[in-house]
């Protein structure tokens, strides 16, 4: 991978799908002995919708989407149920990604950027303490009232760090934040696996 024109002054990390490991199918697993539905059909009918967006944005609680999924997925749980279900999707740290975030923090500052929302962060910050200590800041989507890909979330992002936003490389696990954050002006590294970001913090000398 060649250098950037501009070298970063900055990094900012996706969690979800390049630090940590998810797997959806672990959700849908735990709620099929609560559902008249088959494992099959919650993952079906189990989308990524206007209710999903808006729990990451903050708009509305936990509760009011735990009641959306009762709906949806046909679910009788209550939501400490539902909530464990929820956040089983967590699989566990990816290890060659974060060794290569803490040899990079030396030289860059790092932090990350999450789709995410409360249910979730109470989830992976317990889980997972050494993944959250390697950032100096951590956005989370339902914090700021902003999610990716849009625009608004990667220019608060810019002016809460004060930095300018094609001063900031960012990696992510999903082309349309890819697509999302290069739009916004930042340097974007779409991650398909470790290596990936090994080759683009080579790029920069960050590590070796």
């Amino acid at each position: 991978m060649a250098p950037p024109v501009q070298p970063p002054e900055s990094l900012l990390f996706d969690l979800g799908g390049v630090i940590i490991d998810i797997d959806f199918s672990r959700a849908f697993r735990a709620w099929q002995p609560i559902s008249n539905l088959s494992f099959d059909n919650i993952a079906e009918k189990f989308k990524f919708d206007a209710q999903y967006e808006r729990h990451e944005r903050g708009e509305i609680t936990s509760a009011e989407y735990f009641e959306h999924l009762r709906s949806t997925l046909s679910l009788s749980g209550d939501d400490a149920r539902i909530c464990a279900g929820w956040n089983s999707i967590y699989v566990g740290e990816i290890p060659e990604t974060v060794a290569l975030i803490r040899s990079a923090r030396e030289g860059l500052p790092c932090y990350a950027f999450t789709n995410t929302n409360a249910a979730h962060q109470a989830a992976w910050s317990a889980q997972f303490p050494a993944v959250t200590r390697l950032f100096g800041r951590i956005f989370a989507s339902h914090e700021i009232g902003r999610r990716k890909p849009e625009r608004e979330a990667f220019e608060h992002i810019g002016r809460a760090l004060g930095v300018r936003l094609d001063s900031i490389m960012f990696f992510d696990d999903l082309i349309e934040n890819i697509e999302g954050a290069q739009s916004a002006g930042l340097q974007a590294v779409h991650v398909r696996s470790p290596r990936d970001v090994r080759n683009a913090l080579q790029a920069i000398g960050c590590v070796r």
